[in-house]
């Protein structure tokens, strides 16, 4: 167990109070959705409780990394199917430009956690690909992404910070026990298996 840093602190701190204030914009984006608005209020309300969902996802986020990097992280693992996962991953994205198929395994990851690192996955590869979409090809426990730009390798592997989502589930892949790597059209997401017995 390692102490924590005040600026490490400070930002699980943050997390922890921005939580209060979103889930209230968040709670009554969905009661306004429930009544008969006209339009362009009825998108509007929408977009509100799109984004407020946004912003709980990348807390959500920003709080593990800060567990992470404090050594506090304590996954709660359970086996999953890891074509499941990936089609999880990418119905959260709510994105027809994530194309999943293959044939999957069992992997012992935190799920909810790690469907929403491999959507951020897929979403840095498609945002820093230069590309349209996106392939996910599930083999077993390993996930790959494709086509991969070369501007979308040192962000997904967590190399260049320039957004949240792809550094932060590179930390939680590899605190999991997983791997990433890159090769010249392809990302590779190795998942931790079940252990024997």
């Amino acid at each position: 167990m390692t102490q924590d840093r005040p600026y490490t602190k400070l930002v699980s701190i943050a997390c922890h109070d921005l939580v209060t204030p979103l889930s209230t914009v968040h709670g009554f984006a969905r009661t306004l959705e429930r009544l008969e608005l006209d339009e362009p209020a009825r998108r509007y309300v929408e977009m509100i409780g799109l984004a407020g969902e946004q912003m709980r996802e990348l807390i959500e986020q920003l709080r593990i990394a800060t567990q992470i990097e404090a050594g506090r992280y304590a996954p709660a693992l359970v086996e999953v199917d890891s074509l499941e996962l990936a089609r999880g991953a990418a119905e959260a994205l709510d994105d027809e430009r994530v194309a999943v198929s293959g044939v999957g395994s069992g992997v012992m990851v935190d799920p909810d956690p790690t469907r929403r690192a491999v959507a951020q996955l897929a979403r840095a590869a498609i945002r820093y690909g230069g590309q349209d979409g996106v392939d996910l090809v599930v083999r077993g426990p390993e996930l790959a992404f494709s086509p991969l730009g070369r501007a979308a390798v040192p962000v997904l592997l967590g190399e260049r910070f320039d957004e949240l989502g792809g550094p932060a589930a590179a930390m939680l892949i590899r605190a999991l026990g997983g791997s990433l790597a890159a090769d010249d059209e392809r990302l590779l997401v190795r998942l931790p298996e079940p252990g024997p017995g």
